[in-house]
């Protein structure tokens, strides 16, 4: 109960000082909530690459040298996440956002901090009793860092790229998800809106605050959870491409059939990572491109291609096999996959459990 208080305690101070902070920085500006940025011609492009961690989010989004990361994972994705950002040649995370307190949006955040320099990090002003929220507050203290806390109506410059945060717009929501950090992207005439768990509520009060949410692509809200995406809202959004962060056979029935036809009746094209993998969005500021990063999908694997017909289990983003689904090491894990033993070694999960594997 100690620790709890003193991480609590921790964190408010954090939280205080970001407080602080956001008022008198210099690289921020008030936003009119009813209005985007306005359309400049730009150099170069932009990408986002929606990373596959599963039943989980993390976006790496990059404008020239300027990077920012929208969440890292689960626990388990910390080493999937941190390589993926490395092979781009990234050393420094200008803006790291941890959209809200829930394991699969932070649980890699706190390796991303203690990997690479950070400049800028946005966190609601949420605390939870986790260990997985004691692991990111301990990172940023380590460093000698703060929370900036978002403010609605605040922007900020990713090189050539106007980001603008629309939410949370209140402070006492009884679902956590209503918490998560929703941030417009505009590049030129293209533009993204990343909205991390928010669910029917925020989405209200998005549209109650005349924000500009009509946008060419939308980050899926919840996984494509039905308690997120309402009809009302998709209208305002009205996107030509929807992305689903989401893993394969996970246990919610994400993404729900009622989202899909959603989607589908408003004419708009869907990705989703449990069927492509990463999935890498590239924008000049006009045309929009969508790639899968081959390297980084989890092959479908037909059975005669076996070598060993026992049935084992596994994480995307780990490197042990088990003989226990309910193995205690698997307990975190929200997107667990089987398949024959040797089609996962070959997957590159050559190393036995050590408590299940005998």
């Amino acid at each position: 109960m100690k620790k709890i208080i003193s991480i609590l305690l921790l964190t408010f101070i954090i939280f205080v000082s970001g407080c602080e902070s956001s008022n008198t920085g210099d690289n921020k500006q008030l936003a009119e909530p009813t209005s985007s940025p306005a359309a400049a011609t730009v150099s170069g492009e932009l990408k986002v690459h929606f990373i596959d961690v599963g039943q989980a989010d993390s976006i790496l989004v990059r404008n020239g040298s300027s990077t920012m990361l929208i969440d890292a994972g689960n626990n388990e994705d910390s080493n999937l996440v941190v390589n993926y950002i490395r092979q781009q040649g990234i050393s420094k995370i200008d803006y790291l956002i941890g959209t809200h307190p829930h394991e699969d949006h932070i649980g890699g955040l706190d390796a991303v901090i203690n990997n690479f320099d950070i400049g800028t990090i946005y966190m609601p002003k949420k605390t939870s009793n986790t260990q997985t929220f004691e692991d990111v507050v301990t990172a940023i203290r380590n460093k000698d860092m703060q929370i900036t806390t978002p403010v609605p109506g605040d922007s900020f410059k990713l090189a050539e790229a106007d980001c603008t945060i629309f939410a949370p717009n209140g402070s006492d929501y009884e679902d956590v998800n209503d918490y998560s950090i929703v941030l417009r992207l505009d590049y030129d005439d293209t533009s993204f809106l990343f909205t991390g768990d928010a669910e029917a509520i925020s989405e209200s009060e998005m549209i109650n605050k005349g924000y500009n949410l009509d946008v060419d692509v939308l980050k899926v809200g919840h996984h494509g959870s039905d308690s997120s995406t309402s009809e009302a809202f998709l209208k305002e959004v009205s996107p030509e491409y929807a992305v689903i962060s989401v893993g394969q056979g996970n246990t919610y029935g994400h993404p729900t059939n009622e989202v899909l036809t959603r989607f589908k009746n408003a004419g708009a094209q869907i990705y989703r990572t449990d069927k492509s993998g990463t999935i890498i969005v590239t924008t000049d500021g006009d045309d929009i491109n969508f790639n899968k990063a081959t390297s980084n999908i989890v092959p479908t694997l037909e059975p005669e291609q076996s070598g060993n017909s026992r049935i084992v289990y596994y994480t995307p983003g780990g490197k042990s096999y088990h003989y226990d689904k309910d193995c205690s090491t698997l307990s975190r894990s929200k997107d667990i996959r089987e398949y024959y033993l040797q089609d996962v070694i070959n997957l590159g999960k050559s190393d036995p459990c050590d408590r299940c594997v005998r």
